[in-house]
């Protein structure tokens, strides 16, 4: 893709670098327009040196090549990151007073800004008109975090992390196969909690990156995203469709209604099998010092096979994982194959968790099964890695139905 990143006059342009150096790694070709106030944060060689392009900010540069329409023609998407309040304003009003505005208003292909700025300033009535006119014109607006500004000052204004950047820019490539496009996927995220007492609560360690790596890439295959999402320990990407849960049958009620809906469902949330069968209203006392206590286990629904066989349509796929260990009765694959056949899900993603190493980890190793336990193929790498190799496992399925 080839691709405009416009950066104005704020603290954050120094993010901006580290975006321009990830679109660069992901393999787009990059050119750099910043406006004069840019500048004094980041000078032209630093993006020169990036993207082996010149980096010039002034409409009467190259005025024989009247750069301000080629850039506009050339460019399949224009990121604007940082977009001051300023800059929100001049591109609302239509103004063209330096390259980067004028280049906004040739480019025929998708744009895309990241606010950021004080708080103040963007809870201001005047950003906020500026921006709902922006979004009015079909332009795409990162909302901007909640955290650590200029100096001591916290609040709404801050920009969001780069790879985040970095991934809502390749989510609205104009150029990229959406293979997924029209499809909705209802992904299930994180673990559940079972109330023990008002205080304590059975559950797991799931920290919700798979799940949060297959949403992503889901989204960037062009699908339409719901998330159901439990307890997590890792941060939702931004502008996620989601739905918050706890316990297990608040999961399983939240997944069915959505299977209604959806075409491709992926259980990844580790759902606890057992709760308590009564959750006490008060908080559990010790009563002595060496007194246990004795708490019955009922067994939670089975989520995965119930969706599996209440299938909307045989165009529907149904995906689950299982995390699994070896014991005396069988090895860790030989369990997760059982549990493929009595599941009876397209795919069972297969983890051997025995080391521990998986929950909360930036890596995984898995093996696909299918619906009798037959290896569909593995994925060993970061856990985008994994999802996009099982993303591409599900579209082979939905392609043969």
């Amino acid at each position: 893709m080839r691709i405009i990143v416009g950066v104005s006059g704020g603290i954050a342009a120094y993010k901006a670098v580290l975006v321009v150096r990830a679109l660069m790694e992901r393999g787009h070709e990059v050119r750099v327009i910043p406006t004069s106030s840019a500048l004094k944060f980041v000078g032209a060689p630093t993006w020169e040196a990036l993207t082996g392009k010149p980096a010039t900010h002034e409409v009467f540069d190259s005025v024989t090549e009247v750069e301000h329409v080629a850039l506009g023609r050339w460019a399949d998407l224009v990121a604007v990151i940082p977009a001051t309040a300023d800059l929100l304003a001049r591109a609302a009003g239509g103004r063209a007073d330096d390259l980067l505005t004028t280049t906004l208003l040739t480019t025929t292909g998708p744009v895309l800004m990241a606010p950021a700025m004080h708080t103040e300033m963007w809870q201001h009535p005047a950003t906020v008109a500026n921006v709902a006119v922006l979004k009015e014109r079909g332009i795409l607006v990162v909302e901007p975090a909640d955290g650590r500004l200029t100096g001591a000052d916290s609040g709404p204004g801050r920009l969001p992390e780069p790879v985040d950047l970095v991934d809502a820019i390749e989510a609205a490539d104009p150029t990229a196969n959406r293979p997924l496009a029209g499809l909705r996927v209802a992904i299930s995220i994180g673990g559940t909690r079972e109330p023990l007492d008002p205080v304590r609560f059975i559950g797991n360690r799931s920290s919700g990156r798979q799940g949060f790596a297959l949403a992503t890439e889901a989204s960037r295959r062009g699908a339409d995203v719901v998330a159901i999402v439990g307890s997590i320990e890792s941060h939702p990407p931004r502008g996620l469709n989601s739905i918050r849960v706890g316990t297990a049958l608040e999961l399983r009620d939240a997944m069915l209604s959505e299977a209604q809906r959806a075409d491709i469902i992926i259980m990844a949330a580790a759902v606890a099998d057992f709760r308590p069968a009564v959750a006490g209203e008060h908080k559990l006392k010790k009563t002595g010092p060496d007194q246990g206590e004795t708490v019955e286990l009922v067994q939670n629904p089975d989520i995965l096979a119930e969706l599996a066989g209440s299938r909307r349509d045989s165009a529907q796929v149904v995906v689950g994982f299982a995390a699994e260990t070896g014991d005396a009765s069988a090895s860790a694959i030989e369990h997760a194959r059982d549990k493929a056949r009595r599941k009876g899900a397209d795919v069972l993603v297969f983890n051997d968790v025995a080391t521990n190493d998986v929950f909360g980890a930036a890596n995984n190793s898995v093996v696909f099964l299918d619906g009798r336990g037959a290896e569909l193929g593995a994925a060993t790498g970061t856990k985008a890695d994994v999802a996009a190799a099982l993303l591409d496992v599900v579209q082979t399925l939905r392609s043969a139905r």
